[in-house]
């Protein structure tokens, strides 16, 4: 099936892509890798009369620490964060989700920023972020907007985002001490969309654990983070028990249904031991010595 009949724009400059999209409204559609947008055209879910391409604005493709953050563009690939050292050293739980996304081909096109915009509920960069704490910068003709991203996602393919805003960086918070993290994914085959994914992120600070984060995957209407594992978690000392209490509460947020790919006891199940896998082997990196500080 081909798409309908659109315009496309392709900007220079970021003032020309918020022009255009305070012209047009709901009737643009924001183009970067275009991994999701493209299908959705092509099936006819999507009838934008534009599409505003971003790939030829400049300064949209850093990726680098700026004022405490891991900072990424919204033109940053899944194949950058996939190759960056920066992200194999500081940030690990990124460093394990980045060669999880899809295959080669999207990994080489689409972009960190489009998955969170899309907000797929089985996307992976979702839970990541929200373990990580990272907040997302939505700018308009009216302004720039820092929006957490607990907040930025409504359900499911839906976000807080406005139809002039474009979300133009991540900013992810540079860990500040020993630091382990990990993504762990279950999937039929390679590529494939989670059927269940557990994001891990743990900072230590002396004997205790100083942040914890735990999201999950494709077990709710949107990624799910699980706040109070991460409450037992922070400040305590880490121990067999409190890992295990962690997965269990981990497993008792999620709200997966029966399906295909497994019945929604199974897929809880998953939850548990995936959470108590990743704590413990994100203890094990942290550690080991890993430094998220100076």
């Amino acid at each position: 099936m081909y798409p309908p009949a659109f315009d496309y724009r392709s900007p220079t400059t970021l003032e020309e892509v918020l022009g255009l999209l305070s012209d047009e409204g709901d009737d643009a559609k924001v183009l970067a890798g275009g991994q999701s947008l493209v299908p959705l055209l092509r099936l006819r879910f999507a009838s934008p009369a534009m599409l505003v391409d971003l790939n030829a604005v400049g300064g949209l493709d850093r990726l680098g620490e700026d004022d405490g953050h891991l900072v990424l563009g919204a033109l940053v690939r899944h194949a950058d964060v996939v190759d960056s050292a920066l992200v194999r050293q500081r940030y690990p739980a990124m460093a394990a989700a980045a060669p999880l996304v899809s295959d080669p081909l999207v990994r080489n096109r689409g972009t960190v920023a489009g998955s969170l915009a899309h907000a797929d509920p089985a996307g992976d960069w979702s839970t990541v972020m929200l373990a990580l704490g990272a907040r997302v910068r939505a700018q308009s003709q009216e302004g720039a907007r820092d929006i957490p991203l607990d907040e930025l996602l409504e359900g499911p393919f839906t976000t807080t985002l406005s139809p002039t805003e474009v979300l133009t960086q991540v900013a992810v918070p540079r860990p500040r001490g020993p630091v382990g993290g990990t993504y762990l994914k279950l999937e039929r085959k390679i590529g494939d969309f989670a059927t269940v994914g557990v994001c891990v992120h743990l900072e230590l600070d002396g004997a205790v654990i100083g942040r914890a984060g735990v999201a999950l995957t494709a077990v709710g209407p949107r990624s799910v983070p699980a706040r109070e594992a991460e409450r037992v978690l922070t400040g305590a000392q880490p121990s067999p028990a409190l890992f295990d209490e962690a997965a269990d509460l981990a497993a008792a947020v999620a709200e997966p249904s029966d399906d295909l790919r497994g019945s929604a006891d199974y897929k809880r199940n998953v939850v548990a031991v995936y959470t108590r896998r990743g704590l413990d082997a994100a203890l094990e990196q942290a550690r080991a010595g890993t430094e998220g500080g100076e």
